[in-house]
C-alpha cells in the first residue's frame, strides 16, 4: 500500500524523521535593545548653562530644576511650597543619618526667644501677610510688624485638627481675627457650631 504523493502529502523521503526537529537551529533570538535607561534618566544627566547675574554656569538638570522650584515656591506656588519643604525635609533627614553624633534634627531645637528672621520666612514662604491696619498705624517704626495668616495655612491647620472637638466661640473669634481674609476659610464639619 503505498500512499500517494501530492498536495499535502510530499513524499517519504522528504518528510520530517521520527524524532527529529523540522527546525534544528530553532527559531532566532529577537536582538535585545541596548540598555540606555529610562527617558528620565537620558534627561538628568545633562548639563544646562545658565546665566545668573551675567555669569555663565554650567549645571545639572536636577539642579536648575530645584532652583526653579525654589524661585517659585518664593513667588508663591503652593505646590512648589510644598516640594521645597520635603526637599528641606530629605536633606535634614540624609544629613541626621549621615552623622547623628554631631547633628541634631531640626525636630530637637527650641529657640528661647523668637529669632528676627521668622517673620521674614513667614512672608517669603506665603504663610503669613502684612497686616494693612496695623502697618504704619501710629506712624512709628515698629520694631516687630504684626502679620497675619494667609487663609490656606489656617485651612491646612483645621482640616489637621484631631480629636474632632468644637471649636468654641472664643477660638473662632481668635482664628478670624489672626487670618488675613478670614471670610475665604471654609470650616470643616463639626468644628463649629
Amino acid at each position: 500500500m503505498s500512499k500517494k504523493v501530492g498536495p499535502k502529502s510530499p513524499p517519504i523521503s522528504s518528510r520530517f524523521q521520527k524524532g527529529k526537529s523540522g527546525n534544528p537551529e530553532g527559531r532566532p533570538k529577537k536582538a535585545k535593545p541596548e540598555k540606555t535607561g529610562s527617558a528620565f534618566d537620558l534627561i538628568i544627566d545633562k548639563r544646562l548653562t545658565v546665566t545668573q547675574g551675567g555669569v555663565p554656569r554650567e549645571v545639572t538638570v536636577d539642579e536648575a530644576l530645584q532652583h526653579r522650584t525654589l524661585k517659585d515656591a518664593i513667588a508663591g506656588n503652593r505646590s512648589a511650597r510644598r516640594e521645597v519643604l520635603k526637599m528641606i525635609a530629605k536633606r535634614e533627614k540624609a544629613l541626621a543619618a549621615r552623622d547623628k553624633r554631631t547633628y541634631r534634627s531640626v525636630d530637637l531645637l527650641a529657640e528661647p526667644v523668637d529669632p528676627d528672621n521668622a517673620n521674614a520666612a513667614l512672608l517669603i514662604l506665603g504663610i503669613a501677610c502684612h497686616d494693612p491696619w496695623w502697618v504704619d498705624r501710629d506712624g512709628m517704626d515698629n520694631e516687630y510688624e504684626r502679620l497675619l495668616l494667609e487663609p490656606w495655612a489656617v485651612q491646612a491647620a483645621l482640616s489637621r485638627r484631631r480629636g474632632g472637638s468644637r471649636l468654641t466661640d472664643q477660638d473662632v473669634r481668635e482664628i478670624k481675627r489672626c487670618t488675613c481674609d478670614a471670610g475665604a476659610l471654609r470650616w470643616p464639619r463639626g468644628t463649629v457650631g
